[in-house]
């Protein structure tokens, strides 16, 4: 069983729109909502579905709204939480920012997309590009699109349009691995250093990265690490082609024998409506009939102990209780071939501090009092390369800077043409039966997630 009716609630709670898909469970339920919701805020036990006598609440919160999903039965709650978030995704691209004002300026919008998204309380069509084709912003349009139903909603495809065609057939792929990461503070003598685009290859090799597995010193150990990825991809092919994509994929390996040194196992794994999953859970292989244009084709995880990329030493120097120094030194771990682009280096300061002054090696430095924060930003950062920041700030008391302890350091950082893992895109098959050529590209982005560092 799914939900008996969607609500979406301002952030007092005042119903903004509804709809009512079953008829068993009383819309007057909702004032109960936001009641309940505070109640278990101010106990602390706040949980994302909340329970009013034989009623549900399952919710979820986006920008200044609620949305909540009522049902009286034992529902599949993960299905109704997808069913949410799937909504903020699909208003959110009718609206580019989805907030109240929003709601209030496109009601009749929203109706539409709320009896097309679900029926009887199960989800319908929620690809917004196909809703798109017969629910438009404009009111003329409106009236036209309900003439017809597009065929993509009856088709077993239901993601594509037939009848695509495109003079220059591309797919360009995109591999995207963001690195949590929090190492545990250290403690080290700095000394100063020495000295102070988008590139497209067509399936380029990309082999294992030494960031994997690494030693683990006695100046900080990595409390947790893990990759998150995804694979995005950019279709612009003619017809109804068939794709298929191969990944360096440990248990395929493993399958057909072939080494695996240069595998990765991937955890995790969640795919796009359009993965054949049966033939995959069979031998492996990615196939799948592409939406047009850009979608996320899957994402995936891997807990592994990751080197960090961007390493980071502070050291604290006061100077009775008047003024503190404070330097950083930032140090890239990874290949001296690739370069770090945009990077930040967020470094906490004392709440109390004033007069800053900065000297860098190299980038620029600057105080965001409102954060209690210095952000040293560097532009590019080649691997293996040192940098140092020295920032001086009046500091009226040092206890109390002690008393309120140190947040941890945050990087920020994207590098191009490098995976974390080692995932590599092996080849990429197009099948369509007209029989045209089309060419796949590739790159490889690493970026920043949750990277911080703590400080003694």
């Amino acid at each position: 069983m799914s939900a008996s009716a969607v609500f979406i609630l301002d952030v007092k709670g005042k119903p903004l729109i509804s709809r009512n898909y079953k008829g068993d469970v009383a819309m007057s339920e909702i004032e109960h909502f936001m009641p309940l919701l505070m109640q278990r805020e101010e106990e602390g036990a706040l949980a994302p579905l909340l329970s009013h006598g034989r009623v549900h609440f399952l919710w979820i919160k986006h920008s200044n709204l609620y949305l909540v999903a009522t049902t009286l039965k034992n529902a599949n709650a993960s299905l109704v939480y997808s069913f949410l978030y799937k909504t903020v995704e699909v208003f959110s691209e009718y609206f580019k920012e989805l907030e109240e004002e929003s709601i209030r300026d496109n009601f009749v919008i929203v109706y539409e997309l709320l009896d097309e998204l679900m029926d009887f309380g199960f989800p319908q069509t929620t690809d917004s590009k196909i809703l798109q084709e017969y629910i438009t912003q404009q009111g003329n349009k409106l009236e036209t699109g309900k003439s017809r139903v597009p065929p993509t909603v009856t088709n077993a495809v239901s993601w594509r349009s037939e009848g695509i065609k495109y003079k220059k057939n591309e797919v360009f792929i995109d591999v995207i691995e963001s690195v949590n990461l929090l190492v545990s503070p250290h403690t080290s003598t700095l000394s100063v250093p020495r000295s102070g685009g988008r590139r497209e290859d067509p399936l380029p090799a990309n082999p294992l990265s030494s960031c994997l597995h690494p030693q683990v010193n006695a100046n900080g150990s990595v409390l947790l690490s893990e990759i998150v990825g995804t694979i995005k991809l950019k279709v612009f092919l003619s017809g109804m082609p068939e794709l298929r994509l191969g990944l360096n994929d440990r248990v395929l390996f493993e399958l057909t024998g072939r080494s695996k040194n240069k595998s990765v196992e991937l955890e995790d794994v969640k795919f796009h409506q359009c993965v054949r999953l049966s033939r995959f859970d069979n031998d492996r292989t990615i196939s799948f009939i592409p939406p047009d244009g850009d979608f996320e084709l899957m994402s995936y995880r891997l807990s592994t102990q990751v080197k960090p990329l961007i390493w980071i030493e502070s050291v604290i120097e006061k100077f009775s209780h008047s003024r503190v120094e404070i330097m950083v030194k930032a140090k890239g771990q990874f290949k001296k071939q690739s370069v770090a682009n945009g990077v930040e280096i967020s470094v906490p300061v004392p709440s109390d501090a004033d007069s800053p002054r900065f000297k860098t090696s190299v980038g620029s430095a600057k105080y965001v009092p409102e954060k209690n924060i210095v952000i040293w930003s560097i532009k590019s950062f080649p691997g293996g390369k040192e940098y140092l920041m020295r920032a001086h700030f009046g500091l009226p008391s040092v206890e109390k800077e002690e008393e309120e302890g140190r947040p941890p350091i945050g990087v920020k950082f994207e590098i191009p043409y490098f995976t974390v893992s080692g995932i590599q895109v092996r080849y990429m098959k197009i099948i369509e039966k007209s029989g045209y050529q089309a060419l796949p590209w590739v790159r490889y982005i690493t970026q920043s997630g949750d990277y911080q560092l703590r400080t003694s």
